[in-house]
């Protein structure tokens, strides 16, 4: 191996340990996410809690997400995308040491809201912050460890609070003791505390990654961003990047006004579109009520909490075929055989529930090949294609747009598929997710322009081929 090698593998490793710490944000993102699933019944219980109390409590996290989400794209275009990680790292850190200490429901609502801030901040920016980073060859499969990271997030939480839950039975050997008062009493301090590791983790982490060069170079800090660059590809390709910001900006107003001129507003439209459309496919309705359609299907409780860890880990395993692929045959290719696969398991769980066959091994068959075909498909490709499509110099206002469709899809699903369950049935509610996402097919064939393998800045000048 020579030198010229050496180099190169050194490149891609620091690029590996730049983009594993911003996608922790992600890891952080799933484990707030799910963590509360443990937590639901013990608040209820600990409070006194009415429906809408507990409405409340669930909902306020995502209320942060909003907020946080919305304020992101002009915090981290304005201060930098560094800094604005550690605000959310910061942020995560202070709503698990809250929400494990708080002794009133008020502080706990307060703490979930921060909690949310974090996640919302951190869903616009670790993709962000991985994309302007990457290489155009490598770029998909890094974005991609994004939403490995939120999945492995997930089933970490899953499992978390099964480990406080089994530490509960131990509890209750030790009466008298701070071990039963956390694991016993007050389970749900443990599981929220739980979130203090990786939180302090991503904190300390966040002082080893540089700022994002395409940011500095925005910001006429070219030298900054060279040292950043030189360690991501060498002197040649520091200067074209460099080189190539420095042109694209030519084009930029720097206004949000710039997003609706031809071309660009394609690219709004495409952004908005495939984030809400990720949604509406039925995803956070496995998540989040997976347990209670498996339960009411005729499978046993533990059945059914054993299906949501066996769907938690087919999320994991699938996100790497993404990994694997999406840098190899394209953004466009992987998203259309997914969305495919998921239409085809969307409308097969709803004919075994039309069938009353839905209490069969055939609806977890078909909800594991629903989670396997969103997981190497809608789940990274939607962040990877958000986060290429914009100018570079309102990239982050921009992708704070379309990152705000996941959390306003989320609170859509989270609110109206009770209420879909229970009036259309679940047949009715699967197949509607079968042809809410069917749309994506067409829209990635006849718009969405293939990204594999070109730059940032070669991407802003195909939308700007519109314009001439």
């Amino acid at each position: 191996m020579n030198l010229t090698d050496n180099t190169k593998k050194s490149n891609f490793y620091y690029l590996m340990l730049l983009a594993a710490i911003a996608a922790f944000g992600g890891f952080l993102f799933g484990f707030d996410t799910a963590v509360i699933s443990g937590t639901i019944s013990f608040v209820k219980n600990k409070f006194v809690l009415d429906s809408v109390a507990e409405g409340w409590f669930v909902s306020s996290a995502l209320v942060g997400c909003i907020i946080g989400v919305s304020a992101s794209g002009f915090l981290s275009d304005s201060f930098g995308r560094k800094k604005v990680l550690f605000v959310s790292a910061f942020l995560f850190l202070i709503s698990a040491i809250g929400c494990a200490l708080t002794q009133t429901h008020t502080a706990l609502i307060i703490y979930r809201l921060v909690g949310g801030l974090g996640v919302g901040i951190a869903s616009m920016v670790s993709p962000l912050y991985i994309s302007e980073i990457s290489p155009a060859k490598f770029r998909g499969r890094m974005v991609a460890l994004y939403q490995l990271a939120i999945t492995i997030g997930i089933l970490t939480a899953y499992f978390s609070n099964a480990y406080i839950q089994n530490q509960a039975i131990v509890a209750e050997q030790h009466s008298e003791s701070i071990f039963n008062f956390l694991f016993k009493d007050e389970i749900w301090r443990g599981m929220f505390a739980a979130e203090t590791i990786p939180a302090f983790l991503f904190l300390l982490m966040i002082f080893i990654i540089p700022e994002s060069p395409r940011w500095l170079v925005i910001k006429n800090k070219e030298e900054n961003a060279k040292k950043t660059l030189l360690k991501l590809g060498g002197e040649t390709f520091a200067i074209n990047q460099i080189n190539a910001v420095k042109d694209s900006l030519k084009n930029d107003t720097g206004s949000l006004k710039q997003l609706f001129q031809p071309g660009f507003r394609t690219a709004l439209f495409i952004g908005v579109v495939i984030m809400l459309l990720s949604q509406f496919s039925g995803i956070n309705a496995i998540i989040y009520y997976g347990p209670k359609i498996l339960n009411e299907a005729g499978f046993t409780l533990g059945d059914a909490l054993g299906g949501q860890v066996t769907i938690g880990i087919v999320n994991v395993l699938f996100t790497f075929v993404a990994i694997l692929t999406v840098d190899k045959f394209g953004r466009r290719p992987v998203l259309i055989i997914g969305v495919i696969g998921i239409v085809i398991a969307q409308i097969a769980v709803g004919t075994l529930f039309y069938l009353d066959m839905a209490n069969s091994w055939l609806l977890l068959v078909s909800i594991l090949f629903f989670i396997a075909c969103f997981a190497f498909s809608f789940g990274p490709v939607g962040w990877i294609i958000v986060n290429e499509i914009f100018p570079n110099s309102i990239r982050g206002k921009a992708v704070s747009i379309a990152t705000l469709a996941v959390w306003v899809g989320t609170a859509l699903i989270g609110q109206f598929v009770p209420f879909l369950l229970e009036n259309i049935s679940p047949a009715g509610t699967f197949w509607l997710f079968a042809v809410l996402a069917s749309p994506t097919i067409i829209i990635t064939w006849k718009i969405i322009p293939e990204t594999k393998g070109r730059s940032l800045e070669e991407i802003e000048k195909h939308w700007l081929s519109y314009q001439d």
